[in-house]
């Protein structure tokens, strides 16, 4: 039994657990027991890593490559980071402005650790990814949660984030394409947004994990777009995670000026030291072989996208913006709040998605984990067979509502 004498921080008191990772744990814990649950809470690609990549991890470990590297990383994979953004984006960074994490959430992590004293304020636009307040929190920041509104397809409100910036505000956070929307900002919504950081000397944290996954035409428009002379105010996250089918192997990168970077560079050598060593050259191999992959699965998700947001509007009272990235749909069920089943009111978002999963064995994320409660997130990174069956459960759950 824990003992008394010990005390929690306050930090840890106020930070629940990843929402999103325990959907994912009572679903493979129900299928574990025999129920045939369909999975949409995941948000992990369902195609193998490429085997190039694989086979990369694998020499690294058969040639000893199994020791402690640089806590920022492997220089080949900072010089390999550089390359990428030079001839994709023309913008010009040397390997001391880049870290290598374990995973692009840890390296946010770092971010806010190595910028954030207590009192300052982080603008973070809502519906947002499910850990970026708690991350603000455990820095010691206040997240100020800035609310997008689902028609204008979740573009970010230069008028909205005025109304909330203070002379508090240290940073604002920025994730186009959008976890959980699919959310793409416009260049000119970040045009405006983008003279408020600059004049209000705000850091931008722009977390762009799902660039790889657009489907507009030509490249994701970005804040550095709109405004260059950003670009030693910006931090940029990123890792190979979602573009190559790599989650497990943990590993992400940053980019930004030399002074932040180095100070996460502090952080990191004092808690998880180096990335996993096999993981960094796998992620090598990622970066400078074939690229390929990223296409390949866009085009993959094309029809599921499709299929899904036919099919929610379909529905009865229910709305889903289509995304233009990512691989999540954000559909409104807000029109069944209230009703019942066997006595229950479905009173939000938590509710209903206990009910898909307890009675439909349709496992998805509540939107209120993303501070948009009107709204379930599900993603289509699962086959087009298990989206039909999925789909057809979610109505006929719908349809016993009361």
């Amino acid at each position: 039994m824990f003992s008394e004498k010990f005390v929690l921080a306050d930090r840890v008191l106020k930070v629940a657990p990843s929402p999103t990772l325990a959907v994912n744990a009572k679903a493979k814990a129900l299928r574990a027991a025999g129920a045939d649950i369909l999975n949409f809470s995941v948000g992990e690609p369902d195609m193998p890593t490429p085997a190039h990549v694989c086979a990369a991890g694998k020499k690294a470990i058969e040639e000893g490559r199994t020791r402690y590297t640089p806590a920022a990383g492997i220089p080949e994979l900072r010089e390999a980071v550089c390359a990428k953004l030079k001839q994709e984006q023309g913008w010009e960074y040397k390997p001391e402005e880049v870290q290598i994490s374990c995973g692009g959430k840890h390296g946010l992590f770092n971010i806010f650790q190595a910028v954030l004293n207590p009192g300052d304020e982080v603008l973070i636009p809502a519906p947002y990814w499910v850990s970026y307040p708690p991350m603000v929190q455990l820095a010691g920041g206040t997240p100020v949660i800035v609310p997008l509104q689902q028609d204008r397809q979740f573009d970010i409100d230069p008028a909205v984030v005025a109304r909330y910036a203070t002379s508090k505000t240290k940073a604002i956070i920025l994730n186009s394409p959008s976890n959980p929307t699919g959310a793409v900002y416009s260049l000119a919504a970040l045009s405006e947004v983008a003279k408020m950081a600059y004049e209000g000397g705000w850091l931008v944290v722009s977390d762009d994990m799902y660039e790889e996954l657009y489907y507009g035409e030509g490249k994701v428009p970005h804040i550095l777009h709109a405004d260059p002379r950003l670009k030693d105010q910006t931090v940029l996250s990123n890792g190979v995670s979602k573009a190559f089918a790599m989650t497990g192997w943990r590993i992400g990168y940053s980019i930004g000026p030399r002074e932040v970077i180095r100070a996460m560079n502090k952080i990191q050598s004092q808690s998880t030291s180096n990335p996993a060593a096999p993981s960094q050259y796998a992620a090598l191999a990622a970066l400078t072989g074939p690229q390929d992959f990223p296409h390949q699965m866009r085009e993959a998700f094309l029809p599921r996208r499709a299929f899904f947001v036919e099919s929610l509007e379909s529905i009865p009272g229910v709305s889903c913006v289509a995304p233009m990235g990512a691989f999540y749909v954000f559909p409104n069920f807000s029109a069944y709040y209230g009703k019942k089943f066997k006595g229950t009111v479905i009173d939000g978002s938590v509710a209903l998605a206990d009910y898909f999963l307890d009675e439909a064995q349709v496992a998805t994320v509540p939107g209120a984990a993303f501070g948009a409660d009107d709204f379930v997130r599900f993603s289509f990174a699962t086959s087009l067979t298990t989206i039909e069956r999925g789909m057809e459960r979610i109505k006929q759950a719908l349809a016993a509502l009361q």
